[in-house]
């Protein structure tokens, strides 16, 4: 039986590896669907290490097969996502982008490095579990209709059929050294709205003459807000049991201080975590708008462009992972974790087979290591790297076991 000693060591060797891939993945990003020279860097990795793969799922997608004893037994799918997001890099770093406007400011450098370590530490174990791991290297997490989501339609999760999946994410508020899982229901949906209320533009000086759109769009605001974001307007609704999130971050009317626009268009999200109020809330929306632009003599259309579904983590599964952290890292260092509103594209695959997806510390406040998510200073401790390689192979190896 294969020790958590033998995991450690073998990720301490990895370690400078994993950490000169990272730094290249990181220094090369590329945006979501656009990742090519990022695949071919990986297809590189894998090719040397002698472990077989297939690649241009979704174009730049790949799919790795590691097979141990008895392959058949079980198969067990590892992802990680590989797109950057368009923003300029500040940090002043070796590694830094050399690719302008594009960042890996989400932390995918960081999970494919650990999910090539993990494989480099799986294949050398190979003859030592029995089953399956499938490694999914996938484009566009960032964006709809998100990457994943594409692969599953494309066939990542058949032949062989995936019985398990488990996948990590950076968590630069946490410390280097934890990890946290949380069990059943984790992230939110996702759907974007897009909201154009058109009116009749004219002088600002002579209001008999038209139809304000920033009013009605105005009105339209205030009644989502009050009706889904006050806890007592939602009592005796889904809203009152089911974490919902209506905003609008965006407002674009085209006017000036004498003119007033046509129209009025605006851009917000719709977040959640039950797909029946899910889509009663679609409905809602709209019959909202269409209540309001009635009475106020102006046309308005909200489009729902349907995103990610919400992200579950098999309850025994992730119980499971839970526990074979504390076993690798110790009690002390593995967390629960509340609910999170934020959305992720790892979802679909939760949605079709039971699912672990749980968050690496990657933050080192003594060193300044604290920057957030999607901000142009996001960085990691890389120790964080040899544990995420670490715990990933371990994982692996025990799901195919439980």
């Amino acid at each position: 039986m294969l020790s958590e000693d033998k995991i450690r060591t073998l990720a301490e060797g990895y370690f400078k590896k994993v950490l000169e891939i990272r730094r290249h993945l990181h220094r090369h990003p590329e945006l979501s669907f656009a990742e090519f020279e990022t695949s071919k860097f990986i297809q590189k990795q894998l090719s040397e290490a002698g472990i077989p793969f297939t690649s241009g799922h979704v174009k730049t997608g790949i799919i790795a097969l590691i097979k141990g004893k008895n392959p058949g037994k079980r198969t067990l799918l590892l992802r990680a996502d590989m797109d950057a997001l368009p923003i300029q890099e500040i940090n002043d770093v070796p590694y830094c982008s050399q690719n302008k406007g594009i960042m890996h400011a989400c932390g995918h450098d960081v999970h494919s490095a650990c999910a090539l370590g993990a494989a480099l530490i799986l294949n050398d174990l190979r003859d030592h579990f029995e089953g399956s791991i499938k490694i999914m290297f996938q484009p566009g997490e960032e964006v709809l209709p998100g990457g994943a989501n594409l692969m599953i339609r494309e066939g990542v999760l058949e032949n062989p059929q995936v019985d398990r999946a488990i996948a990590l994410h950076v968590f630069p508020s946490m410390e280097t050294g934890k990890v946290g899982f949380r069990s059943g229901m984790y992230m939110a949906s996702t759907d974007e709205l897009y909201l154009t209320v058109k009116g009749k533009g004219g002088h600002a000086a002579m209001p008999a003459e038209y139809i304000n759109p920033l009013i009605s769009a105005s009105e339209i605001l205030l009644a989502i807000n009050t009706k889904y974001m006050l806890p007592q307007e939602i009592k005796g609704t889904p809203a009152e049991h089911i974490p919902t999130v209506v905003a609008f971050g965006k407002i674009e009317g085209r006017g000036a201080t004498n003119i007033i626009p046509e129209k009025v268009e605006l851009a917000g999200t719709l977040r959640t975590m039950d797909e029946a109020w899910r889509e009663q809330l679609h409905f809602d929306l709209k019959e909202l708008v269409k209540r309001i632009s009635k009475k106020n003599n102006v046309e308005a259309e909200l489009k729902i462009e349907k995103g990610y579904p919400f992200l579950v983590n098999d309850p025994q599964f992730t119980s499971s992972c839970f526990a074979e952290a504390q076993t690798y890292l110790g009690k002390n260092r593995v967390e629960e974790l509340p609910l999170r509103m934020t959305a992720e594209d790892f979802a679909f695959i939760s949605q079709k087979v039971p699912s672990c997806f749980f968050r690496l510390g990657t933050g080192n406040k003594e060193l300044g290591i604290t920057a957030g998510v999607h901000t142009a200073n996001f960085n990691i401790d890389e120790n964080s790297l040899k544990i995420g390689t670490g715990l990933l192979a371990w994982l692996c190896i025990k799901g195919l076991e439980s």
